[in-house]
């Protein structure tokens, strides 16, 4: 799981299918273009590389901008501001307010020049590839279903739907009506279903829905027996939990107050002061009861989950994105169920030195998962009515880490695990802890299961990088306990025999064992020639997992691309050491470990440092522009998706503050110059130097990670070198409008990116579309 509010950017089939991991989860300036035969540069080429790019296809002639008048950007030498007591000049300050003129201007000047650029180099491709794209995203594509009360429900998109469609069931041999469908709507695709939670008897269910990609979301309520909605509404909800008390009385969720800033996606207000507040059914929201905050710690967030039994409320409360909290339960026996102010709890843990996550509990007797002196995670218990309240061991940590845990069938529980990277899947007894047995799994990733402590089935979906989704069905009530298939997806026009998917481990600078997945054609050749694209996000605790994407298709079917994912510390690959070593001041160690996997594939044969391209999103945004800061000779393009770019100021705005876990604080003198020293922004490299194809995308609505942070450093980039005369490669920015961070993104708008953001490698590699 991961939290809803760190910088990580969903995939492009990613579902939202669970609450609990919800928790956790272009005034065109005039461009003078030409292209130019450069012999020369194909001659300074070893010889063997430069017959070999003959023998195979490849483009000798290279193809660059002579000239590009980048937009003036204004740079105010007058603006600066306070970091502890230092005073920091910054001359795009102003691009900090995403309402002015001047920033709207900035945007449409930008967009229209990357548009010029992708149609004068690059239409053809964008032509082909959006075509080819859009006809393999065109197949069904559903969610794990999941059961509440009398039903069955599944998330499904017919093929090139804006949003995915909730269906309902009243059992899995019949047909599925939609019941919540975000493109009813908006045509537009604009509005997204963003959290769902059912009551307990199954008979309303909560639901958000986000506008134009927004953290911010409405809550709505539906009956399920006739599909209208109730007349309640809950707004300014984010980063929230979404939790029903077991009589069906209301909701627990998360606001924030008016003074948190507009609730449209534009702001840039930072988000402090979340409340905990509890919402009774037939009221007004105005009347609903505070139950928990935390005025003396503002970036404090607090979340109820409500037990299987329904007697307790755990009450979590979590200090940034680390994997640490403090917890609480509260007895609604206590007050005879009823919510009538602050939650009085029981405090079983008051530090933020571990993590607790509720599994299941008999009464008094509770099951969490924890990394309490186990980074890998393990499952303990506690009996919260004994005076010594001590933990015990359930389930020994191991040598892999415990990805997560589902308890099902009343006493089961179903863990999975991380192997290097890959899952595997166990059920063990909650009584007693012992394994019961394992779920054989391919090579590959669970996703999306679903189960409930109440019922006897569970669901679970398979993906790998070849394998667009296979959904199991396990029901432990039959005598021979078994995975059976029960729905395959399939792509029509994919061929996975025609592919190859390796996992090989590296050595970093300081020489730790890397793991990466690459995947590719089979008939490639290890020649050097091959272009090259290496995906990574190392931050967070968040694992990168093989997983199936539309999108590597075209690159390597039709680019004749590699594709390769560096699994670099500051992700939960390994469980919390991995994470920490890739953190706060070891922040350095995940671009040394994607610069060494960069040094592996030009090594190994599969490419060379003009064919070599990075991209990463968020987080991995971040990562890939500070690595390419650092050494710029070694690639020759980068995509860096909604990255955090200002690492300076990070921390001002929205939910940035949550980061300082995992960043730590600029303003402290023990993370200032070490911050300072690989900020993206602050780390443009001065003189004539041929800096890589750079794109930065992002959106005017992402207020996770603002769309300031990109404005600033391609601004900067623009300045320092676009003006030089050995900068040949592209500095460009593509700013979508009505759209987020990523989530909830509608079909259209994803595609359109991912055409043009390939379209820009294809060009700035001088590849040429295949077939």
């Amino acid at each position: 799981t991961q939290s809803t509010w760190d910088p990580m950017p969903r995939a492009d089939c990613t579902l939202h299918t669970d609450l609990r991991s919800n928790i956790r989860t272009l005034c065109c300036c005039v461009i003078l273009l030409y292209h130019r035969f450069l012999f020369g540069r194909c001659l300074i080429a070893t010889g063997t590389l430069l017959l070999t790019r003959i023998a195979v296809g490849l483009p000798v002639i290279s193809y660059f901008l002579r000239s590009m008048d980048y937009p003036t950007v204004r740079r105010d030498s007058t603006l600066s501001y306070s970091l502890g007591d230092r005073k920091i000049d910054d001359p795009y300050l102003w691009l900090e307010d995403p309402e002015a003129e001047e920033t709207k201007e900035f945007v449409t000047k930008q967009n229209q020049i990357t548009n010029s650029y992708l149609e004068a180099n690059g239409s053809s491709i964008r032509e082909n590839y959006k075509n080819k794209l859009t006809k393999l995203w065109d197949f069904e594509k559903y969610g794990s279903p999941f059961r509440k009360g009398d039903n069955y429900f599944y998330y499904h998109n017919s093929g090139l739907q804006n949003q995915y469609v909730l269906y309902k069931q009243s059992s899995l041999s019949e047909k599925g009506v939609a019941f919540i469908d975000p493109n009813e709507i908006a045509a537009d695709g604009s509005i997204s279903l963003t959290s769902l939670s059912f009551s307990e008897d199954g008979a309303i269910c909560a639901y958000g829905l986000s506008e134009k990609g927004s953290d911010w979301s409405t809550v709505y309520f539906r009956t399920v027996a006739t599909g209208e909605n109730l007349p309640d509404k809950l707004e300014r909800v984010k980063y929230s939990c979404l939790e029903w008390t077991h009589d069906g009385a209301g909701v627990f969720y998360n606001t924030y107050s008016l003074e948190q800033g507009e609730a449209t996606g534009k702001s840039t207000t930072k988000n402090e002061n979340q409340l905990l507040r509890y919402h009774v059914l037939g009221s007004e929201q105005s009347a609903d009861v505070l139950c928990a905050e935390e005025p003396d710690h503002p970036t404090w967030m607090v979340y109820a989950e409500v037990t299987d039994c329904g007697n307790y409320v755990v009450v979590t409360t979590h200090h940034g994105c680390e994997p640490s909290n403090q917890l609480h339960i509260c007895d609604l026996r206590k007050t005879g169920g009823k919510i009538t102010g602050r939650l009085e709890c029981l405090s079983i843990v008051d530090n933020f030195e571990s993590s607790y996550d509720y599994v299941a509990n008999d009464g008094p007797l509770f099951a969490f998962k924890t990394n309490s002196g186990a980074p890998n995670n393990k499952i303990v218990t506690i009996d919260i009515s004994s005076d010594s309240r001590e933990f015990s061991d359930l389930i020994p940590t191991c040598d892999d880490p415990l990805d997560w845990v589902v308890c099902c069938d009343r006493d089961k529980l179903l863990l999975c695990y991380l192997h290097d990277v890959k899952s595997e899947l166990f059920v063990h007894d909650l009584r007693t802890g012992g394994r019961l047995f394992a779920i054989p799994l391919d090579v590959g990733t669970v996703h999306g299961c679903s189960g409930d402590r109440k019922y006897s089935e569970v669901f679970f979906k398979f993906v790998s990088f070849l394998t667009p989704g296979r959904t199991f069905r396990v029901d432990f009530s039959e005598s021979e306990v078994k995975p059976t298939l029960f729905r395959e997806t399939a792509v029509d026009g994919f061929d996975s025999d025609l592919f190859r998917v390796t996992q090989v481990f590296y050595n970093s600078k300081d020489s730790t064992r890397i793991p990466m997945f690459i995947v590719h054609k089979k008939d490639i050749l290890l020649d050097g020639s091959n272009p090259t694209k290496i995906y990574a996000y190392g931050g967070f605790n968040v694992s990168i997992k093989p997983h199936f994407s539309i999108s590597i298709i075209p690159w390597m079917l039709n680019l004749g691309g590699v594709y390769a994912v560096a699994n670099v510390r500051g992700g939960g690959e390994y469980g919390r050491d991995w994470r920490d070593a890739g953190s706060n001041l070891n922040k350095k160690n995940s671009f040394e470990d994607l610069e060494a996997a960069a040094e592996y594939l030009i090594d190994a044969g599969y490419t060379a440092s003009d064919r070599l391209v990075l991209t990463g999103g968020s987080g991995g945004g971040l990562v890939v522009a500070a690595t390419i800061n650092r050494r710029p000779g070694l690639y020759k393009a980068c995509v860096s998706h909604v990255g955090v770019m200002d690492m300076l100021r990070y921390n001002r705005f929205t939910i940035g503050p949550a980061w300082v876990s995992d960043y730590g604080d600029p303003a402290s003198p023990e993370f200032y110059e070490y911050i300072r020293s690989y900020s993206p922004l602050h780390n443009v490299p001065s003189g004539d130097v041929d800096y890589p194809a750079m794109l930065l995308a992002t959106s005017d609505h992402d207020d996770r990670v603002s769309p300031l942070h990109s404005y600033k450093l391609i601004s900067e980039l623009q300045y320092k070198l676009g003006a030089t005369s050995g900068q040949k490669n592209p500095l460009l920015i593509r700013i979508e409008t009505k759209a987020g961070h990523g989530f909830g993104k509608p079909t259209t708008k994803i595609i359109e990116e991912l055409s043009d953001c390939d379209t820009f490698l294809a060009t700035t590699l001088g590849l040429k579309w295949i077939g």
